[in-house]
């Protein structure tokens, strides 16, 4: 193998690395897939390069905006291949992530190229979001395609065959009598599995504002990943009032679903009356079943300007109700942070969970959270 060869099975095998830290879920097999159709249509064709690896890398239709971004960040920042536009800021090789010894220690460059590349997508993951350039949170709002929510199981009453478990008499006793007494084989029997709906409660006050489109761009992820019927997530924003909008978010289209729930809310960036809209939302939609028994997540960090006593009393009455509480700050992950204000003092004792919620990390770390509740 040449020495060109071998810089190009680094640079296509880097790029799988990146689309699977991504979200993307790559195997071995369609990485090796892919560099065999590379080699056939060859590296220098930056269009043939692109349609082999959407062809082989990607499983579902949701894989395809990550690969769109993940693309365009790896390719457009490499010298030697082609480049219709100057490649930004945001997505030329950070050589400053990487430890001095490591850039210094005579590796190849296409090796330093391709861990630059991978630690800049890892970095965006732990960005948080409020800080962001325009840039940063288009790339950002492609990786939320790799977030995969899923639904709580609860048992039911119900039962359903199996074959170990609970001994099924009943079952067991007719094959008994179908065969005129004859023993025969045991039949077992377990309970049967239902996804448990998830309720999100988006605050979108002002002290939230840098927040809201991702923690939508969120909700959306659960609107559309959990199912249909009575096991789809259901979110609601609060503010000054409490409103609805998960019809809004049904769209599978994520930029025009932030649209029509942006059209949806009428009090963005307005104050926060976190105590009343609880109570709202208890009063009209919890306590009659949409809460009880669900994983409730609350996104707010917790500046009340109504009485503090008040939400107290709401997250406790739906602690009573639900079968998870997580509360999600987005300022729970930064340095330094104590939760001091009057609302999370508040709420802290009804809660079941405190999360961070202020970069896409921290959102996958709520995903594997809820899925385990």
């Amino acid at each position: 193998m040449t020495a060109l060869a071998h810089e190009a099975d680094e640079i296509l095998l880097g790029f799988a690395r990146a689309l699977r830290a991504a979200g993307v879920h790559v195997t071995q097999d369609r990485t090796m897939g892919y560099v065999e159709a590379v080699a056939l249509v060859g590296l220098d064709d930056r269009r043939a390069t692109y349609w082999a690896g959407r062809s082989t890398l990607c499983a579902s239709p949701d894989d395809l905006a990550t690969y769109d971004q993940v693309f365009e960040a790896w390719f457009n920042a490499r010298d030697g291949l082609p480049r219709p536009r100057p490649a930004s800021e945001s997505t030329a090789p950070v050589l400053t992530e990487l430890p001095e010894d490591e850039g210094a220690s005579g590796q190849d460059a296409g090796d330093d190229v391709v861990r630059a590349l991978a630690s800049s997508l890892e970095v965006l993951r732990h960005r948080d979001v409020s800080g962001m350039s325009s840039a940063d949170k288009r790339r950002l709002a492609a990786l939320f395609g790799g977030l995969r929510p899923e639904s709580p199981l609860r048992r039911t009453a119900r039962h359903r065959p199996w074959h170990r478990g609970d001994l099924d008499a009943s079952r067991t006793l007719r094959n008994s009598l179908r065969r005129m007494g004859e023993p025969g084989e045991i039949a077992w029997r377990r309970r049967s599995l239902r996804p448990r709906r998830v309720v999100l409660l988006v605050d979108v006050s002002g002290s939230m504002g840098a927040y809201a489109d991702p923690l939508l761009r969120l909700a959306h992820r659960f609107v559309v990943s959990t199912g249909t019927g009575s096991s789809r997530a259901e979110v609601f924003t609060v503010g000054t009032r409490l409103t609805r909008i998960t019809r809004a978010l049904r769209v599978k289209d994520p930029e025009r679903a932030l649209v029509a729930a942006g059209e949806t809310v009428p009090d963005w960036s307005g104050g926060t009356r976190l105590g009343e809209s609880l109570r709202a939302f208890l009063d009209r939609w919890g306590a009659g079943g949409m809460a009880r028994g669900a994983v409730v997540v609350v996104f707010s960090d917790g500046w009340e300007r109504g009485d503090p006593g008040l939400l107290a009393e709401q997250v406790a009455r739906l602690h009573r109700i639900a079968h998870r509480v997580v509360w999600v700050n987005p300022h729970r992950g930064k340095e330094g942070y104590q939760p001091l204000q009057q609302g999370i003092v508040a709420v802290l004792p009804h809660v079941d969970h405190f999360l961070a919620g202020h970069s896409l990390a921290t959102y996958s770390d709520l995903v594997e959270v809820v899925s385990r509740a």
